[in-house]
């Protein structure tokens, strides 16, 4: 059971001159002057693991520093081995505010939380310290701060010790797991880092495994020294391979409803306290294993020390396994840990990515030019190296996107940047990519001024729309193809839609054509019902809308709700979250079309046909689930190809002379077309209206072509 940490006595001794002194001195407060009440915060803290473990003992630790940072104001009670209930249980408990402290496994936290799975990641990290530094840094920040969506604190990370394997032989290669069969817990990461050594894994309960192993079930499981000692796997198995290959974390977190009834200070000072618990429990559990490790040797099991280069053997096997789980962990997440694992390899040139990367439409564009790199660095790279992609998040926050082109414009080894889905960023950034005549490739944003001739040498090249022509072509569709006589203009705030707004309001005059109403709104609001029932009552008869996912995700619903029959012509930028799963009860009955420039279900080109098999083998993306995004992913691909010709056309990465060489190349065959060619010194637009097209969804939520 938890324990106070000072003496009941002592408690009773200040609840009794409490007493005293509030009930029979009220009128004598002076002759008490000096003397205070100490008010007691009994909080609980639950977790999995015995009392003899380095993590209770942390907890002990941590319970006994805040209550004498505290004066005794906060006791920890600390509840080990499940007492409170199973670690699903005790986070339930903590998410209503019936428990106030919980340390997890991070396996188990990433239920509901399953960004958690990032710890799987195997050979991912090359060691201990580096994986420190993501927990510790901002990648595992982000991590703690996904715990705020179901209603916890993350802190801090902890730990059980590093993963290694156990089996009938020595796991030295991955060609020593070929058609075994090994254990492993219920994990899609776990068993794709298996199926890569051509293993088969079958899913087994932690208690069952020893008795799976001692029967030949398996031949095989991997766990932390911990777990291989306390459980006896070393006793049913001949060989332990040192292979510190992945990490059992835990992660330490507090209910916020638990908080927000402490005052400032003292969460301040939990959450201190916790953190400088963080590196003495590293320490003690690193000690552990190294006493763990001389009781195994005892046994007679042979222990084996993976080498780098048998390392690099297991790593080079597992590398696509976290691009194929970024969307689980989260592109900003994969993205920070891969600049700050990258920092030293001068070697590389590098091609920037500047975009946000909490959604479908980041997302995408990386991937486009991940595919790209794939095949050029298969072929050499350029100029005898290869190439790497850094991916920064600027969050749709400008002055985020400027620090972020900032830092690529000052790094020596970036030859260009690729730029995201959102104009307002691209804009704050125009200026300053010009000054430093940094080639930058725009796979999405259509913002028209971009590409216009501002600037005599203009940097920027874009291969996507450009809303002046998209504009006229977006109500061009909405007159001829849906008969709109008076149509309702809808757009976001932003550069991007005032912008549309006056292209299309021009356009609509050009046919003596008047909007029947027009909605300039913000973004981030719950719910635009106000606004949109004002439309209703005009004469309205179709609505033309410019906005971006989450506000269209609000806003079409809602439109479809008030007048279901209501045709909602849309430009693309819906399309750069996840519409058509969220909204499967309206497709059917939804009168939706919307912008588009590329579909792989509608192209007959064989680099087409090559990019989408490219994508699904490496995303593990099957024939039957729908690829997002795909124009972003085909015009980011094809833009760095482009860039690829004009660096060897040029024979140099001097970013004057590459945006020289691509206004000169000749054609390419791209995955959306052959360009003949993609830009010339007076036009940096690669695709035109002719590459123009209308789309919908089905009622399976996948986009088909508008024939």
């Amino acid at each position: 059971m938890g324990r106070t940490a000072f003496s009941i006595l002592a408690v009773i001794g200040l609840v009794l001159l409490a007493f005293i002194f509030t009930d029979t001195q009220k009128d004598s407060t002076a002759s008490i002057e000096g003397l205070s009440e100490v008010k007691t915060q009994v909080l609980r803290f639950g977790h999995n693991t015995p009392e003899d473990s380095a993590l209770h003992q942390a907890a002990l630790l941590f319970a006994e520093k805040v209550n004498t940072k505290s004066g005794g104001e906060l006791t920890i009670e600390v509840y080990p081995a499940q007492q409170l209930g199973n670690d699903h249980q005790m986070v339930e408990m903590a998410r209503k505010g019936e428990l106030d402290i919980v340390l997890t496994p991070t396996a188990k936290m990433s239920i509901p939380v399953p960004a958690m799975q990032y710890a799987d990641l195997p050979f991912y990290f090359p060691n201990r310290a580096a994986l420190y530094a993501m927990l510790d840094g901002e990648p595992g920040n982000m991590l703690l701060k996904k715990l705020n969506e179901i209603g916890l604190l993350g802190v801090t990370f902890w730990e059980n010790g590093f993963k290694h394997f156990t089996g009938n032989q020595p796991f030295l290669s991955p060609e020593d797991f070929s058609g075994k069969k090994i254990r492993v817990m219920k994990s899609r990461i776990i068993m794709e880092q298996f199926s890569s050594f051509s293993a088969e894994p079958i899913a087994i309960d932690f208690h069952a495994t020893r008795q799976a192993l001692a029967d030949g079930v398996v031949d095989g499981q991997e766990n932390p020294l911990i777990a291989i000692y306390s459980m006896g796997f070393h006793e049913v198995q001949s060989d332990l391979v040192l292979s510190e290959h992945a990490y059992l974390g835990y992660v330490l977190s507090f209910s916020k409803r638990a908080m927000e009834k402490l005052s400032f200070h003292q969460q301040e000072l939990l959450i201190t306290a916790a953190r400088e618990v963080t590196p003495i429990e590293r320490i003690e559990t690193q000690k552990r294993e190294q006493e763990l490790r001389e009781k195994i040797e005892k046994s007679g099991i042979q222990v084996h020390q993976l080498t780098e280069q048998q390392r690099k053997q297991f790593a080079d096997l597992t590398a696509h396994i976290p691009s194929r789980f970024e969307e689980v962990i989260g592109p900003d997440i994969i993205s920070k840990t891969e600049e700050l694992l990258f920092e030293n390899h001068d070697n590389h040139f590098i091609i920037g990515l500047n975009a946000d990367l909490s959604d479908k439409a980041g997302l995408a564009i990386k991937r486009g030019a991940q595919l790209a790199l794939k095949e050029i660095n298969a072929s050499g790279g350029l100029l005898g190296r290869p190439v790497h992609l850094i991916a920064r998040d600027h969050k749709m926050i400008p002055n985020t996107g400027l620090d972020n082109m900032k830092f690529f414009i000052e790094h020596p080894n970036v030859i260009a940047v690729v730029g995201g889905k959102h104009s307002p960023v691209i804009a704050e950034e125009i200026e300053t990519v010009q000054a430093a005549q940094l080639p930058y490739l725009i796979p999405w944003a259509v913002n028209h001024k971009f590409t216009e001739k501002g600037h005599a040498e203009s940097s920027v090249f874009r291969i996507s729309a450009n809303d002046k022509q998209a504009s006229q072509f977006i109500t061009s569709y909405a007159l001829k193809n849906k008969s709109c006589q008076s149509p309702a203009l809808i757009v976001e705030k932003t550069v991007w839609g005032r912008g549309n707004l006056t292209n299309m309001k021009a356009h609509l005059a050009s046919q003596s054509v008047v909007p029947g109403f027009e909605l300039v709104f913000n973004r981030g609001q719950d719910s635009y019902l106000t606004e949109l029932k004002e439309l209703i009552s005009t004469q309205a008869d179709c609505v033309i809308l410019t906005a971006d996912a989450h506000e269209g995700n609000i806003i079409i619903p809602e439109l479809f709700r008030l007048k279901k029959d209501l045709p909602i012509i849309s430009h693309w930028g819906i399309l750069g979250g996840d519409f058509a799963k969220n909204n499967p009860g309206i497709l059917e009955e939804l009168d939706l079309s919307f912008f588009q420039t590329f579909l792989f279900n509608e192209s007959d080109r064989a680099e087409a046909s090559k990019l989408e098999e490219m994508y699904r083998d490496q995303y593990d993306v099957s024939d039957e689930e729908y690829i997002y995004s795909q124009h972003a992913v085909a015009q980011t691909y094809d833009l760095i190809n482009i860039l690829a010709k004009a660096v060897l056309k040029t024979e140099s990465v001097e970013r004057s002379k590459i945006r020289a060489a691509l206004e000169n190349l000749s054609s390419h065959d791209g995955a959306i077309k052959r360009y003949e060619p993609a830009f010339t010194k007076d036009n940096h637009d690669g695709l035109g209206l002719k590459d123009y097209r209308m789309a919908r969804f089905n009622k399976h939520g996948k986009i088909i072509p508008i024939r």
